[in-house]
């Protein structure tokens, strides 16, 4: 079995019970120091990415090219299942988009997502039928690789305003699961009722849910109770990041001190760390 066979199972067998925190790398370094932690998988975020790159979180930020070298870039940087966030596929029309996941699963990834937004507008989703056409078409393209990459479905109607917001989410999933989706995914959702209402409209189906910010009373315990299988942090790491950076760089320019340096890692621990790699 080779390598790319054997994360894709372990991968798949993640899901099959319990539950485990799937969280985002934005750079080979990351990804190392998330393995090192014990996590069984990783993921990439697709703004953790674009913010390396001094470029906002959109789909026509980044080229398919630059997103498909950086997925690479993570996946060979450790010998964890990899999820790539692939976002609307780069592409709307379900033949294109097919291709598209071919050249994903040609990375070496284990899974990958696909959303029905179509990353023109934050608010615009794909009409329901070309967005359930487009899960078939990523399913099939899968198959047709020989493989059994994850195949991640996501409905962003939640992080969007309106009364309407969770009838489409829950409609939408349920298509998605039925057109081959693998996991189900409604980025936004907070309330636990909401959560395990999601888990049990798309029985048996294993359920993702985003904790990209602290919530009273959801700990992975609690998600594990309600019957989600995989949790994801999103840009959050990412962002925990940036806030520390800012806070120090901007007391230094504004204040001229240097107490936000007291919170760096420790520089030996860093360079011990990936020197055992190189």
């Amino acid at each position: 079995m080779s390598d790319s066979s054997r994360t894709v199972e372990d991968f798949r067998a993640l899901h099959e019970s319990g539950c485990f925190v799937l969280p985002n790398p934005w750079d080979v370094g990351t990804a190392i120091y998330l393995a090192r932690c014990g996590f069984p998988a990783l993921a990439t975020t697709s703004s953790g990415f674009a913010f390396t790159r001094g470029l906002p979180d959109e789909v026509s930020a980044l080229s398919r090219d630059d997103v498909l070298a950086h997925i690479a870039e993570i996946v060979g940087a450790t010998s964890l299942p990899v999820n790539a966030d692939f976002q609307n596929g780069y592409a709307d029309e379900p033949d294109e988009l097919a291709r598209n996941v071919t050249l994903c699963v040609e990375t070496g990834v284990a899974g990958l997502s696909i959303e029905d937004a179509t990353g023109r507008d934050k608010d615009l989703l794909y009409e329901r039928e070309l967005a359930i056409d487009r899960i078939r078409a990523a399913r099939a393209a899968i198959e047709a690789t020989g493989t059994c990459v994850v195949l991640t479905a996501r409905c962003e109607a939640w992080l969007f305003s309106g009364a309407e917001a969770r009838g489409t989410a829950l409609d939408r999933l349920v298509a998605f699961a039925e057109a081959g989706a693998d996991c189900l995914y409604a980025p936004g959702v907070r309330d636990p009722d909401a959560i395990e209402e999601i888990v049990k409209t798309v029985a048996p189906k294993p359920v993702n849910v985003l904790m990209s910010a602290p919530v009273e009373g959801l700990t992975v315990a609690r998600l594990a109770g309600l019957g989600v299988r995989r949790i994801s942090i999103g840009s959050a790491l990412a962002r925990t990041a940036w806030g520390a950076f800012m806070r120090a760089a901007s007391d230094i320019a504004e204040r001229g001190v240097f107490d936000e340096l007291a919170g760096a890692a420790p520089f030996g621990e860093l360079n011990d760390l990936f020197r055992e790699r190189g």
